[in-house]
């Protein structure tokens, strides 16, 4: 029996019909997000109040005709308001902190930007459907990597040194990195997380290692930028079971684990890597253990995510494709088989687990 014999309620049709072309309309309109991003129309609307379509254009050396549709797009998707007596547009501030103040913490452009990768990688993810293959992380295109800095920072900025950081061992890390600790951060990306802790916590040293050489060059560049001692901190590419030395106070994994064609493997690592009262702290996008519980928009993005570049990167190295989404007792398991006898919740945000693991 096909669909089409079965009884259907017309009004259950009509409201998922709704829902799709909803999607349609978020889905191309991410590329017009992107455009608005790059030509700084929202950086110039969250300056000038209410605005024409010529005015817009004129300040930022556009087209009127092109910027009049973008804007109507964007009033129809309620990220501007539109006055139809005035003919203005007007970008209401709590929108401007979301997308154009790269300094506020609840900026979130780099996730657009990740979604163009998405498009321009989805042939190499069909390709994997069928074939069971893996696509690394470097085998991205690059607006991943820019996106997901872009991404992260104002997270790790809003609660990394406030709340994280506080929140492992009743206190005893944040005293020891005042004091002078020996800190290695994992899977550190264009070096966001490092350059962070590097910057609160100058009596500590600190290594980012990545095996993704372009983002260790550009998180160097970035140490250097920001003025500091490369005594202090420095960034080096080597994977996450084999990076170099040993006693460290701190290892710091953010957003990786799951990533890991052997997150057993580098465990294990960790554990031998550590001072015996040493402490790993792992964060992980936050998500439930079962998947009924995660049926909510904020994991429908990080299944998304998972999808198109976490459990690709771990087939990629024939790893266990934890996914973003493993949740808190999965990653136990991974971190006491190798060896931790204490592991917890240290604290949480709607979007992130922050877990603490020592012997």
């Amino acid at each position: 029996m096909t669909t089409s014999d079965k009884t259907v309620s017309q009004e259950k049709l009509n409201e998922f019909m709704l829902k799709v072309a909803s999607d349609f309309g978020a889905a191309w309109s991410t590329v017009l997000i992107n455009i608005g991003d790059k030509l700084g129309l929202y950086k110039e609307m969250s300056k000038s109040g209410a605005i024409t379509s010529q005015e817009l254009a004129n300040r930022t050396g556009t087209i009127e005709r092109y910027i009049r549709e973008w804007l109507a797009n964007q009033a129809a998707g309620g990220y501007v308001i539109y006055d139809s007596n005035t003919h203005k547009y007007t970008l209401p501030p709590e929108h401007a902190l979301v997308l154009s103040d790269e300094t506020s913490t609840s900026y979130l452009m780099g996730g657009f930007q990740t979604a163009i990768s998405f498009f321009k990688d989805e042939p190499k993810i069909t390709s994997a459907f069928k074939s069971g293959a893996g696509v690394d992380w470097g085998d991205h295109d690059a607006n991943l990597y820019e996106g997901t800095e872009r991404l992260f920072r104002p997270n790790y900025t809003a609660n990394l040194v406030g709340s994280w950081i506080p929140a492992l061992d009743g206190g005893k890390i944040e005293q020891k990195l005042k004091s002078g600790a020996k800190v290695a951060d994992v899977g550190c990306g264009h070096g966001i997380s490092t350059i962070l802790m590097a910057k609160a916590y100058p009596n500590s040293t600190f290594v980012g290692f990545d095996n993704h050489r372009p983002s260790i060059e550009i998180a160097n560049k970035k140490a250097i930028q920001e003025g500091l001692d490369k005594d202090k901190i420095r960034f080096e590419v080597a994977t996450s079971t084999q990076f170099p030395g040993d006693n460290y106070d701190l290892i710091a994994f953010f957003d990786c684990l799951h990533d890991m064609g052997d997150p057993v493997g580098a465990a294990s690592h960790v554990f031998r890597s550590l001072k015996p009262d040493g402490t790993w702290m792992i964060v992980e996008p936050f998500a439930n253990d079962r998947l009924e519980d995660n049926l909510n928009p904020v994991s429908r993005a990080f299944y998304a995510g998972s999808t198109l570049i976490c459990v690709p990167a771990s087939l990629a190295h024939n790893g266990p494709a934890l996914g973003s989404q493993a949740g808190e007792a999965k990653l136990a398991e991974i971190v006491k088989s190798a060896g931790f006898k204490h592991f917890r919740l240290a604290t949480n945000t709607p979007f992130n687990l922050v877990l603490e693991a020592k012997r």
